[in-house]
């Protein structure tokens, strides 16, 4: 089919918005419920108790297209899969009903598109980039270009077979990537097992001198220029790396308070943060001036007996980051925290100054070789990623014709 026979129309002209809302304790006990958090974990909705669901939802019945409102360059795109439960979802999501002339998986995929990202980026309604919003208008006044019935399952169906294709690459990466993680910590924890049947280990409070913690003013959500105080955010840590970027720009009215300065060879220690990375470790490289600590992360100053790199080594190992994913508490799976005197009571090699230089070099040019590894793999997720996102546009776009084409080289160059 010529793409000159493609109509372009208004979204709203082809699909209805599911506006109902609803109590979700008023049907039932359980419901399928696409949340954001969900979505993003899942890629669909999960069951859950209608107690523990606060807001009221948008009712669903199942065969919608869900486009998340929030952040649309994320491009949160799902069909609705019909369930005996009842169906419900936050109201960050628009809802869309394909009518009779729109096949939804063609609609997904239209939404999925650069050219709809691209849209949609443009009338975000917000100041932060954490919590940028478009209009339901915003999504139902896209103009969409549509061919034949016929043709848009043509579409779907080629993009569901190749998309599959690409997506089982980039897991693949993953694993690879997966692979190379689970080596170097058992690297690290052979290293560090030789160095306790030698030499024993200690708590780390045997060399403690003292400890600092920040505070956490109210900053700006966007991170502090080359001149600007900013205050550090919990995720400028894991372990074993310090990323200085991950910061909160400091408002020009508050003072900053001098004393909580990080400076390079600073031993900096995550209070808070998923269970996962809590406790994550690192020294503060050399790096630009003007970023504080938080409240969420402990300054900890040590003896010469040990040095500040070999602390943040050992506590990449297993024994650690299991001691801080045991011993963390919170209100959440998104939140935890821990205590200072769970930190001091951290097992650490009681190995002299020389065996602790060893180890980190050693440690750090193993690093090295994986880094270089690892950073050739997710070069080459991104490429498959930026194929897939190229290929979807073009094929919704009728700049790519379905029908002749082979599928051997959708991925032409891009190679697992």
């Amino acid at each position: 089919m010529k793409t000159t026979d493609w109509r372009t129309v208004p979204l709203w002209s082809v699909a209805t918005e599911t506006r109902v809302a609803v109590d979700p304790s008023d049907l039932g006990d359980q419901v399928v419920h696409y949340s954001i958090p969900a979505v993003d974990a899942t890629g669909t909705g999960q069951v859950e108790a209608t107690d523990s669901i606060k807001s009221a939802k948008l009712r669903l019945q199942g065969g919608e297209v869900l486009v998340s409102k929030l952040n649309p360059r994320k491009s949160r795109v799902l069909i609705v899969t019909e369930s005996p439960l009842p169906i419900v979802s936050s109201t960050e999501f628009v809802g869309l009903l394909p009518g009779a002339k729109l096949e939804p998986r063609f609609l997904a995929y239209f939404l999925q598109s650069e050219a709809t990202r691209q849209a949609l980026d443009s009338q975000v309604q917000s100041v932060t980039r954490s919590h940028q919003r478009v209009a339901p208008e915003d999504v139902t006044h896209l103009p969409i270009r549509l061919p034949s019935l016929d043709e848009q399952h043509r579409i779907a169906q080629f993009l569901d077979a190749e998309t599959a294709r690409i997506d089982k690459l980039i897991r693949l990466q993953g694993l690879v990537v997966e692979r190379l993680d689970e080596r170097e910590r058992a690297q690290l924890d052979s290293a560090l097992d030789e160095l306790i049947n030698r030499w024993g280990s200690v708590p780390l409070r045997r060399f403690l001198r003292g400890v600092d913690q920040g505070t956490s003013p109210q900053a700006d959500a966007v991170p502090a220029g080359a001149d600007e105080w900013g205050v550090l955010k919990v995720s400028c840590l894991r372990p074993g790396r310090f990323f200085p970027n991950e910061n909160k720009r400091l408002p020009p009215s508050l003072e900053p308070e001098i004393n909580h300065e990080v400076r390079p060879g600073d031993l900096l220690i995550t209070r808070a943060n998923t269970p996962q990375l809590v406790g994550s470790t690192a020294v503060v490289p050399p790096i630009r001036g003007k970023l504080l600590l938080s409240d969420k992360i402990f300054r900890v100053r040590i003896d010469k007996r040990i040095t500040t790199e070999f602390v943040a080594t050992v506590a990449r190992g297993t024994r650690i980051r299991d001691l801080c994913a045991a011993s963390s508490n919170g209100a959440s799976q998104s939140m935890a925290n821990i205590r200072f005197e769970e930190v001091k009571a951290w097992p650490l090699p009681a190995a002299p100054l020389d065996a602790q230089h060893d180890l980190v070099r050693s440690v750090n040019r193993q690093r090295s070789v994986l880094d270089d590894l690892r950073t050739k793999v997710e070069r080459q997720s991104r490429l498959l990623t930026e194929r897939r996102q190229a290929l979807i546009t073009a094929a919704v776009t009728g700049h790519f014709d379905v029908t002749t084409a082979s599928g051997r080289n959708v991925i032409e160059g891009v190679t697992a």
